[in-house]
């Protein structure tokens, strides 16, 4: 056998071998005159629903007093500013209802029927009975700091009523309070 033969034979396909990596090697790198790839496309925006909270309305919650609104919502109707034992006892309930929702704030909006000849009057009138409200949703268990109160005085619909808005749900003033 020879020596050098074998010598020769494997120092070629070494050498072989070593170029065709460099060539690979060549073969990925960019060109430098070329620009750099564009960034890769972000992923389309996350479509989002309105939230709008579904409170059960069962038989088994007692809404003496309290009307549901169409669009989400109820309305309780008031003359003075003091509930009546059963509506005190229907906002608790209601308020059971709502704390179990995970987040959100509730909106208590109130107006009045008159003075119409006095604004502050009826303004101060409809926060007292935003405030009783409020303070029976706090005796039922919802944090006092999730309730927002609109006292929107005497609209032009003269309703002694408080509407009690979950999250998400439009007031039913909003036409009246533009006018």
């Amino acid at each position: 056998m020879r020596r050098g033969a074998p010598s020769f034979t494997r120092r070629a396909g070494l050498a072989a071998g070593f170029a065709l990596l460099s060539l690979a090697a060549r073969a990925q790198a960019p060109d430098p005159s070329l620009p750099p790839d564009p960034a890769p496309a972000p992923p389309p925006p996350v479509q989002l629903t309105p939230l709008r909270p579904q409170i059960p309305q069962s038989p088994a919650l007692p809404l003496a007093g309290l009307q549901a609104l169409p669009e989400g919502g109820f309305r309780l109707r008031m003359t003075g500013t003091e509930l009546t034992p059963a509506q005190a006892s229907a906002v608790q309930a209601l308020a059971r209802t709502m704390a179990a929702l995970p987040q959100g704030r509730i909106t208590v909006e109130a107006q009045v029927a008159g003075p119409a000849d006095d604004v502050s009057a009826a303004r101060r009138l409809s926060l007292a009975r935003a405030q009783a409200v409020k303070s029976a949703l706090v005796a039922g268990g919802l944090t006092p700091t999730r309730i927002d109160l609109r006292p929107l005085g005497r609209l032009s619909g003269a309703q002694d009523t408080v509407d009690i808005l979950p999250p998400g749900v439009a007031s039913p003033n909003a036409e009246a309070r533009r006018s």
